[in-house]
Parts: C-alpha cells; structure tokens; sequence
C-alpha cells in the first residue's frame, strides 16, 4: 500500500509539509499495519484514494476545511463491478455508486434550504475539493464492514498535523465543524486566524439538532466573498 522508503502518492506541496510526519517512527508502525491488513483483509478505500483529500485540494489552494471521521465501510455491487464508497474525501461516495448515504443526503437538504439549489442524483463532491474544499477525514483508512477499525493506529496523528499546519501557515480558512468529533478539533486552529463553524452532524440522529438550518453553506461565500476570494459553487451537477 505504502512503499518500503514511505514515498506516498501524494501531493507534492502536501509531501514536503509533512514530511516530518511521513519520517515518523508512529507513520512506520501505521504503514507496518496497512500493509498487514490489506494481505489479511479488505481495505477502503482503494489505494490509489488514500490521500484522494491532498491530492485534490493542493495545500495552496485551500479556502475551506470539512472536517470527518471515518471512510466509508461500505460498497455496492453494480454490474457485478463491487464499489466502494469510500474514495477518500470525506462525506463523499465515487459518481457511480447509487446509495447516497442519509448523512450526505441531509446535506444535499441543508444546501437546497440554503442556497435554493436541486438536490443532486449522485454523491460525488470531488468539484468541492477542486475548488478549494478539503474534504478530510480524521482516520484515511477502514476495514470493509468495520466500522472505527482503523482507529489509534495513527491516522488521527497524521491528520492532525495537516489540520495545524494549515492553522499555522495560512489565514482566514473556513473550518466546518460538524458534529461532536469534528468540534473536538477546534484546539488545533487559531480561531484569531481562521474562520470556524459550527453544527450538528448531518447524521438522520443528529441533523434536527442544529445541523439543519445552520446555513452553512452560504456563510462559507459570505466570508470568501468579504476575503476578496471566489466563492464555492456549491451545487452537484
């Protein structure tokens, strides 16, 4: 999954930022793991969509962070083809799956209350990320069916470090926040610097607690627009 010398596919503006990371006796031991488990067992998502999020969103295009938790743990089988859901940017699943997961519909919900915009018959977010959107989640990495399963292994760590590195050396990013985990990370963004939301989670438990109506979406341009930056075009077409 990972080569011997730890030289991931990987952006490289990203590649050079965290490069401490990658050097680290914690990215060993976790590479140790991923190469174990894909022998033994079936892993999400694709390799070649583990860091699908900084490949996508270069380091110096980033305006908005959307900060997950986990990668998708399941898939679907069309034409006899099995697809995974997890491609690597949080909340989002590859154009050609057809089960639009609940959480990733409510946000389809909030986005049409928002902005008046049609709610999209796919659930792929990969234009969000071209245009600036980091669609990161905490753990890059599960196995199929196990939800969680490839928690404390050092993902968080890794993840952790994008997220203060992009505190540090940029400003007036917008981070969304959604969910008691993703707030959880509040501790490591300058809120002097950068911009944070925060909602529920879009989850069915969860989106009548705050998530719906939180407007999110057209705050996001508000600020971008205040910034002198292009807003996101927030539409899936």
């Amino acid at each position: 999954m990972l080569d011997k010398k730890i030289n991931p596919v990987i952006n490289e503006e990203w590649k050079g930022i965290l490069k401490k990371e990658f050097n680290s006796n914690y990215f060993l031991e976790l590479k140790q793991f991923l190469l174990k488990e894909k022998f033994s067992n079936t892993v999400f998502p694709p390799s070649k969509f583990i860091f699908n999020a900084f490949n996508s969103t270069p380091f110096s295009e980033v305006k908005v962070v959307l900060l997950g938790q986990d990668p998708y743990h399941s898939f679907e089988v069309i034409n006899n083809v099995s697809i995974p859901h997890a491609h690597g940017l949080c909340f989002s699943i590859p154009r050609e799956a057809k089960k639009i997961p609940p959480s990733l519909q409510n946000i389809y919900k909030e986005i049409h209350n928002d902005l008046g915009l049609p709610i999209a018959n796919h659930g792929d977010l990969s234009t969000w990320a071209k245009q600036g959107v980091l669609m990161l989640n905490a753990t890059l990495t599960v196995r199929k069916h196990e939800a969680g399963s490839h928690q404390k292994k050092g993902w968080e760590q890794f993840t952790d470090a994008a997220i203060q590195q992009l505190s540090e050396q940029k400003e007036g990013l917008v981070f969304l926040l959604w969910g008691r985990f993703a707030q959880n990370k509040e501790s490591l963004i300058d809120s002097n610097k950068h911009f944070i939301l925060k909602a529920a989670h879009p989850s069915p438990f969860s989106a009548h607690n705050g998530f719906f109506g939180c407007q999110h979406f057209s705050k996001t341009n508000e600020i971008l627009k205040r910034k002198g930056l292009k807003e996101i075009d927030w539409e899936i077409k």
